[in-house]
């Protein structure tokens, strides 16, 4: 039995996802360092390669573990859609919410552009491949189940086409310094699906 399972391990690895997860999300790539999770998590620094045998590994993790966040809470969502399976509103503010994240919702760019540049540079980290196409394959089918609960059928390139007009509108929103990239995003899913 090692550290990691048992019930005490479990507790301190999960905790360090976590850290790593939130500072992740509030800086990107660069700002998760082992000291900067440790400190985080509110553990010794040592944890951080005992419990992971590298900052890759625990990168992995992170990641995966916010993802899969956003997804367990986007399936939920879609029992929402059947109260309401015509309202294209929902339908739009879910899938931004998927698309950009829930911290979008408020506005700024800030949350936004943290998330797009995650999404950019994870390229950049070979190690992350497999997980992210893993990750956009669960996320291509949440997004097709909530055009199909919605009345509104899509095809996998339809599907595809929204996501990128999405992208493209925060990406120019971004280069404009547009103060809520959301709310163009927002205006060209309208366009298309109203």
């Amino acid at each position: 039995m090692t550290a990691a399972s048992t019930p005490k391990g479990a507790r301190r690895r999960q905790a360090l996802v976590v850290a790593a997860a939130q500072l992740l999300a509030e800086g990107g790539f660069d700002v998760v360092r082992h000291r900067a999770v440790a400190e985080r998590a509110g553990l010794p620094l040592a944890s951080t390669t005992y419990y992971f045998s590298s900052l890759d590994d625990l990168i992995t993790a992170a990641v995966e573990y916010e993802s899969r966040q956003e997804l367990a809470t986007g399936r939920a969502r879609l029992d929402e859609l059947a109260e309401h399976p015509r309202s294209t509103e929902a339908v739009i503010e879910l899938l931004l919410d998927l698309l950009l994240g829930t911290g979008s919702r408020d506005g700024g760019a800030e949350p936004v552009l943290l998330r797009y540049e995650r999404l950019v540079g994870s390229p950049r980290r070979p190690y992350l491949a497999p997980l992210m196409r893993e990750l956009s394959a669960e996320l291509h089918q949440l997004l097709a189940e909530i055009f199909a609960r919605s009345g509104m059928e899509v095809s996998r390139e339809r599907l595809l086409e929204l996501i990128a007009l999405v992208d493209g509108a925060v990406v120019n929103a971004l280069i404009e310094s547009d103060p809520d990239p959301r709310a163009a995003a927002r205006r060209m899913l309208r366009a298309q699906l109203g």
